[in-house]
């Protein structure tokens, strides 16, 4: 940006205060506009009729604070044929010539440039420290979020500390008796084919698929156990009519089998069978049968995915 410069005590110039406020008013936007557009004092002739009258401009004229075409000041330049010339605008440095404005906008432009490398550069150093201040910690969180207990103490492999519904996904066989699947941020994916479904458990996920439930089985290993002890508790068929119950009163269709596990909890344990008796025949005095080991091994089951199931909720 350019400037036209007055001095501070040129509201009492002689010359200013003959020529009056109007006429000055001309001069003021006219040296502004020679000083913006590089004119070194030059003002066009159609410049000088928009902002000012004639009039104005011969009394500029006549004070001196402007030249004609033809002037006889020594000090300053000749202006074209019909335009005007403002007296002294170089005096004493009060405004600057096109090749001085010129070469101050290159120098700033060149000063803007090496500071635009620098930030550039200071931002691509602390990009690449942060990313690798990212790495490190990534790495410090993935090994602080591990089970706190091993496979071998708790006896399955990896419980997931965090469990997520990504959508209905189809059942995948698996070798092991719980696999452990878990999803998030947390450094743990799930099986790139699907989830895989522990096989004790096969018979109730084909029993569900069969009957048109179709739900996620994404599960953690202590949820399979779970299950696996509902399973020896009521039986298949009970927690797949259960389930049907819930599924028909849904307000919408249940994405994961985790849906219907609080009400497959929930149910009563089915009275023992007597010896060699139908399925419709009911022991005479159900209330002195006594635990059978079975029952016993499915309230330890259930004891055992409980406290599973607590340990992953206080992760």
């Amino acid at each position: 940006m350019a400037w036209f410069k007055i001095d501070d005590s040129s509201h009492m110039h002689p010359k200013i205060v003959k020529a009056g406020n109007a006429a000055l008013g001309l001069w003021v936007r006219a040296g502004a506009y020679s000083a913006q557009h590089l004119t070194e004092g030059t003002v066009p002739a159609v410049v000088a009729r928009q902002y000012g009258t004639a009039p104005q401009a011969r009394k500029l004229v006549a004070v001196g604070l402007w030249h004609e075409h033809g002037h006889t000041c020594p000090r300053c330049p000749q202006p074209p044929a019909g335009d005007f010339m403002v007296h002294d605008f170089f005096e004493g440095g009060r405004n600057s010539t096109r090749a001085q404005v010129e070469a101050n906008r290159a120098a700033a432009a060149e000063r803007k440039a090496k500071s635009r490398t620098r930030n550039e550069a200071r931002i691509g150093d602390e990009s690449a420290a942060d990313r690798a201040r990212n790495e490190r910690g990534s790495a410090t969180n993935q090994t602080r979020n591990e089970p706190p207990f091993q496979e071998e103490i708790a006896g399955q492999e990896r419980v997931s500390h965090r469990d997520a519904v990504e959508g209905v996904t189809g059942p995948q066989a698996s070798t092991k008796p719980y696999p452990s699947t878990s999803f998030g941020s947390r450094g743990e994916q799930a099986s790139p084919d699907g989830p895989r479904i522990a096989e004790p458990v096969r018979p109730l996920v084909d029993a569900m698929s069969a009957a048109g439930m179709v739900v996620s089985w994404e599960l953690s290993s202590a949820e399979w156990l779970l299950l696996h002890a509902l399973i020896e508790r009521c039986g298949v068929s009970v927690l797949v009519d259960h389930a049907g119950g819930a599924w028909q009163a849904a307000r919408t269709r249940p994405r994961s089998a985790r849906y219907f596990v609080s009400g497959w909890r929930s149910l009563p344990t089915p009275p023992p069978r007597a010896p060699g008796a139908g399925p419709n025949v009911v022991p005479l005095n159900p209330g002195a049968a006594r635990p059978s080991t079975t029952d016993q091994r499915v309230r330890a089951g259930l004891d055992l995915a409980a406290q599973l199931r607590e340990q992953e909720n206080a992760q």
